[in-house]
């Protein structure tokens, strides 16, 4: 089956939008449906973007449901329940894994095609949960993983150099959370290593990067004690994410998979740069770690599987 340029969302919440605002406002996809259990509000979602047509260009878009979806070539999630009071995160996962077992069985039966992006949080826990719910092979179940992060990263260190962002390679690994894993061994500026070496008169001080990568970790803390909740950015990733696989551009992105061996873990999803194309992932990337970073990895696939116990998969 051939599939369209067609994208679908599931979740038409905070970053459910803030990624449909961005397919529609870069034009990543000619046609974008929206799903929400509260279907007035997915309707409503799809007038107010078409009526920034004039100013974006034709982008179709319109309120569906399961069968809607057949056509895509995409779909992102970012449904999910929230936490109720009292309630512990093992019932919450279980909550979500509930919606999550609904979603993978109605994608099976009307889009078993699609590449399926998760950006629902824990995404790390709920990528290995669709991938155990769904009958689609693992590579084209594709959680954000780490991309927010690293792009947070990037963006610091380029503001600490003095240097635009897209010149800074650097990666986020691991758990998209308090257990993520900053590579300073491979970052780069320019094609320059940082470490130990001094960049646009700026040399490598690890205290002010140790500080300089604790105001990743808690950026979502901060911004949540501002407004909230954190969107804009991670819907960027999505549409980011969407584009990249659409037009199989072949991108090395920091995304969550099962590492199947790759550092000696497994059992997990967690972030490790990977080829992205539009068969999904294509193959890992795998960066040579030092021996810090590398138990840092390890660390994290562990506090992932703690997660992990006790959710009902079956």
């Amino acid at each position: 089956m051939t599939r369209l340029n067609t994208v679908g969302i599931i979740g038409t919440g905070n970053v459910g939008i803030a990624a449909a605002y961005s397919l529609f406002q870069r034009q990543v996809t000619s046609r974008l449906i929206l799903l929400d259990r509260d279907r007035r509000r997915a309707e409503g979602e799809a007038m107010d973007l078409m009526h920034g047509q004039s100013l974006v260009g034709r982008v179709s878009v319109l309120a569906g449901d399961y069968p809607d979806l057949s056509e895509c070539g995409v779909i992102v999630i970012t449904a999910g329940v929230s936490q109720k009071p009292g309630e512990s995160r093992l019932e919450l996962l279980n909550r979500n894994t509930a919606v999550f077992r609904e979603i993978a069985a109605q994608l099976d039966h009307h889009a078993p095609e699609a590449i399926l992006v998760i950006a629902t949080n824990p995404v790390d826990i709920l990528t290995h949960v669709m991938q155990h719910l769904s009958r689609r092979p693992p590579e084209r179940i594709i959680g954000t993983g780490t991309m927010l992060d690293t792009s947070r990263f990037r963006a610091a260190l380029g503001d600490h150099y003095g240097v635009d962002p897209r010149s800074v390679h650097a990666y986020i690994m691991g758990e998209h959370g308090d257990s993520e894993v900053p590579i300073w061994s491979t970052a780069k500026v320019g094609g320059l290593s940082i470490h130990q070496q001094t960049i646009n008169g700026r040399d490598f001080d690890a205290q002010a990067m140790q500080r300089l990568f604790l105001g990743v970790k808690n950026a979502a803390y901060d911004i949540i004690a501002r407004k909230g909740y954190t969107n804009t950015a991670i819907g960027l990733v999505i549409s980011h994410l969407v584009r990249v696989i659409l037009e199989d551009q072949k991108s090395v992105l920091p995304v969550s998979v099962n590492p199947d061996g790759t550092y000696g873990l497994q059992g997990v999803c967690l972030s490790i740069p990977c080829i992205i194309g539009r068969d999904g992932i294509e193959a890992q990337v795998a960066p040579l770690l030092n021996p810090e970073e590398l138990k840092g990895m390890q660390d994290s696939a562990d506090v992932l599987r703690r997660s992990l116990q006790g959710v009902q998969l079956a």
